[in-house]
């Protein structure tokens, strides 16, 4: 028991250098990360026992050197190829240009019956406001100078069509008879024909003819019912064109500055240049339109009538009417009147009507088109195909027949849309200064002497500005 107590102070003893050490151990420590903290400070430019020294304390010591290097990745961006890019943001940029055209289209269907109407009235309206202008020229007020013409024109239009279904009528039974007589000195020359053709065959064909009509009675008769309702509405339309070209042909200068206010300031001043360019390019292709279908009527059917065929005044009107589609019209038209004088004159007759045709024709598209249309209407032939085809596809007949004039007008405000942009980006470019102005300037050649100015006086050459400058 006498050594208990030697041993516990021995063991304090011991106790009390270990803790010694330790206390070493910590501070030799910190002063390690002290050091490694004022390193790091010393790098970064942070202040010593600042925020960012702490947070460098904290942070988690890096790898030793023996560890495996891990490479960082890209930037998904970078790592994407350019071409890949360039089509993702035209992709996104043509969805959303064909959801607003499909938007679009779905909204001209939907009032397919006015928009057409008020197309059909732009082209009246272009059509008849030089004869407007020159009544208000020769003193008439603006509102009597529009009722006259509006007056003539839609009497004039009337009349054509009175004298075209008058004719029809008046020559239907004749027409039946010459009718009936040619198919049976057709079926006679088809017999005689090198073709081989039998009476059996023939009378085959007109007997699945006869079966198709009476098998399809229902479809013919609920096209006939179709064919009220296209009638019902073609009235509707033609009204409303009416009214719309007596309100164009008054107040069209107002119905357009009107419009030009719902378009942005900034765009306002191109709108406003482009807007009477199309007016005049619209203005002379529905002009020279009527003057080539005229031209066309008259010897088309001054040929048809010398060779002895049948309506010859209603087939005259017809080939004016179809004028209006571009290449497609004239085929369909010369085909009818080529088809009634196979029907009712025979087979020279009706080569002699397609000779006449084709002649007339070609006249039409290498002389009077380019020579009354000239430039102020220039739109390539596949463009003219496809937009009547497109047209066509859209909105029928309708459709075709505005759908080369609205290509034309889109043409031309494009292109002074383009040519305007770059016209106002060269007035907003800085102009050159300094020896780029100089260089720039327009010098003499060598040797030639000094250009006058309008006062008499001599102008200084640019070399002598140079050397001043």
């Amino acid at each position: 028991m006498s050594k208990l107590p030697g041993w516990l102070g021995q063991l304090g003893a011991e106790l009390t250098k270990v803790g010694e050490r330790l206390e070493e151990r910590r501070v030799e420590a910190d002063a390690e990360d002290d050091k490694a903290a004022r390193a790091s400070s010393v790098t970064t430019g942070a202040e010593p026992g600042s925020g960012a020294e702490t947070g460098a304390a904290d942070h988690v010591p890096p790898p030793p050197a023996y560890a495996p290097a891990v490479a960082a990745r890209p930037d998904p961006v970078a790592a994407i190829p350019w071409g890949m890019r360039v089509a993702a943001e035209a992709g996104w940029r043509l969805l959303v240009l064909a959801g607003t055209l499909w938007v679009l289209m779905r909204v001209i269907s939907a009032v397919q019956l006015v928009v057409l109407a008020f197309t059909a009235a732009l082209l009246v309206t272009a059509m008849l406001q030089p004869t407007v202008e020159r009544l208000r020229r020769s003193g008439l007020p603006r509102g009597l100078a529009t009722a006259v013409t509006a007056v003539l024109g839609f009497v004039i239009m009337g009349l054509v069509g009175w004298f075209v279904v008058w004719q029809v009528m008046d020559n239907l039974d004749s027409l039946s008879d010459q009718v009936q007589a040619g198919i049976a000195d057709l079926k006679n020359w088809l017999l005689d024909s090198p073709f081989h053709v039998t009476e059996k065959q023939i009378n085959d064909v007109a007997k699945n003819l006869s079966d198709t009509v009476g098998t399809n009675t229902e479809a013919i008769t609920s096209a006939g019912l179709q064919g009220v309702t296209v009638m019902v509405e073609f009235l509707t339309g033609m009204l409303l064109a009416m009214f719309s070209t007596l309100f164009l042909l008054y107040d069209g200068k107002r119905i357009w500055l009107w419009a030009l206010k719902l378009v942005p300031a900034q765009a306002r001043p191109g709108v406003a240049g482009a807007g009477p360019r199309a007016w005049r390019t619209l203005t002379a292709y529905v002009r020279g339109t009527v003057i080539v279908a005229l031209i066309d009527a008259i010897f088309i059917g001054l040929g048809i009538y010398f060779l002895n065929v049948p309506l010859a005044v209603p087939l005259a009107v017809f080939i004016f009417l179809f004028a209006f589609i571009p290449l497609v019209g004239a085929v369909v038209s010369g085909a009818l009147a080529v088809v009634v004088a196979l029907v009712t004159q025979g087979v020279f007759t009706a080569l002699m009507v397609l000779v006449v045709v084709l002649a007339v024709q070609q006249i039409e598209g290498h002389i009077l088109q380019p020579f009354i249309l000239g430039r102020a209407v220039r739109v390539h032939p596949l463009a003219v195909v496809l937009s009547v085809a497109a047209g066509g596809m859209i909105a029928g007949i309708g459709g075709a027949v505005v759908a080369v004039p609205l290509v034309a007008v889109t043409n031309t405000v494009v292109g002074y849309l383009r040519a305007y942009g770059q016209e106002e980006a060269r007035r907003h470019s800085p102009p050159p200064h300094g020896a780029t102005a100089l260089d720039t300037a327009p010098t003499p050649a060598p040797g030639s002497p000094p250009e006058e100015t309008d006062d008499g006086a001599e102008e200084e050459p640019v070399a002598d500005a140079r050397k001043e400058v």
